[in-house]
């Protein structure tokens, strides 16, 4: 299949998206890719292209799938959401208050908000664990609890790149009986008919791209300024090849291991954009939904390097990430997946991909995708 070649949906208005999309398949910036957008609740753009594996041999298709990796995060965010939007989780309240083994080593204080915005201190283990680990639930939550955090919680953010995922998925297991990816599946994916997975089941392994590494250089660890980075990117190291096993996909990671394409992103997320509705049915109060608006904690990220400004669960506009519309929320993968939910302009704009970019450089793929998308709303 030639690299042009685009499948899909575009209305007439946001064609330039199709433009954008056809040149990264075309100079080689993507070999596989999808992009999704909603406005309204409507979807307005479905694209995809390209090639599901490195050497071309499967067409990337209208079902294909992939792993995200921390676009998952949203999706665990949302879920989060939904529990406290019926009045089973209090942000405010500590997070020992739904899970009491969480109170050791000094994070009898630590809030379920703490864990949302990346600022309880644990962004990593401090006990050696392997990448095995990372699909034993008890074990890495069961650390978690035990262990000191690394700065005193609330007063600086630092990304919990894996960690984040557990324990906020613990709270939601404390709270429901049900693991964090059953209550997504359950009350989120199904109901919108969204192909989302935080656990993927065997008989959709056919559908998945494979990832393609970063570039030498590239890679989470590569360049790493701090012992908290090391700490974060080196225990356990990240194995991209791990994405292509059963063991990865099988297993609930809800910060890193989710399964889905830009449809089901653009879709799910939806909700958000549109006052907690989608696809005709209400999940969320509108109250509800604008509490992943509330600005949480800003500064340096102690991991990242960078400045940031976190809300419940989502990046916030801010000097260093410039968006058209104050009421927009964010979040993107390791490698270049991205989700941006437009509040104010009732969109959302969805990209995922197997060729993944180097963490160290800006990735335009999906921003020239977006920026299409805005010049269209505004024409």
């Amino acid at each position: 299949m030639p690299a042009t070649d685009v499948h899909g949906q575009v209305q007439d208005r946001f064609a330039a998206v199709r433009d954008v999309f056809a040149g990264n398949l075309d100079s080689g910036a993507d070999v596989g890719a999808a992009f999704c957008a909603t406005l309204e609740g409507e979807t307005v753009v479905d694209v995809w292209g390209g090639h599901a594996s490195e050497d071309k041999s499967r067409s990337w298709n209208g079902d294909t799938i992939v792993n995200v990796y921390s676009t998952t995060k949203t999706m665990t965010a949302l879920t989060a959401l939904l529990v406290a939007d019926r009045g089973d989780l209090d942000f405010d309240a500590p997070v020992a208050r739904y899970w009491p083994e969480f109170a050791a080593n000094g994070k009898a204080d630590v809030k379920v908000s703490h864990l949302m915005s990346h600022s309880a201190g644990l962004s990593g283990w401090k006990e050696p664990i392997t990448n095995a680990d990372l699909y034993d639930w008890e074990k890495v939550t069961a650390l978690l609890a035990a262990q000191a955090p690394y700065w005193a919680p609330g007063t600086a953010c630092g990304y919990h790149a894996l960690t984040q995922g557990y324990l906020v998925g613990e709270v939601v297991r404390r709270i429901t009986g049900k693991s964090l990816g059953t209550v997504f599946r359950e009350e989120i994916a199904q109901p919108l008919g969204a192909d989302f997975h935080i656990g993927l089941p065997a008989s959709e392994d056919a559908r998945c791209a494979d990832l393609i590494p970063p570039p030498p250089g590239g890679a989470i660890g590569d360049g790493v300024q701090s012992e908290l980075s090391a700490n974060m990117s080196s225990n356990p190291g990240i194995d991209v090849s791990a994405t292509r096993t059963r063991a990865w996909r099988a297993a609930e990671i809800p910060a890193a291991g989710g399964h889905g394409n830009a449809r089901s992103i653009a879709q799910i997320h939806a909700v958000l954009a549109n006052g907690g509705v989608a696809k005709g049915k209400r999940l969320i109060s509108e109250a509800g939904v604008r509490k992943a608006l509330e600005p949480q904690i800003e500064g340096k990220d102690l991991i990242l390097g960078v400045p940031v400004r976190y809300g419940m669960g989502f990046g916030l506009p801010s000097q260093h990430v410039p968006l058209p519309h104050p009421n927009t929320i964010y979040w993107g993968g390791y490698g270049g997946s991205l989700i941006v939910i437009d509040m104010d302009a009732r969109t959302t704009f969805g990209y995922a991909m197997n060729k993944m970019a180097a963490t160290t450089s800006g990735d335009m793929r999906a921003m020239g995708l977006m920026m299409a998308m805005w010049q269209g709303l505004a024409a």
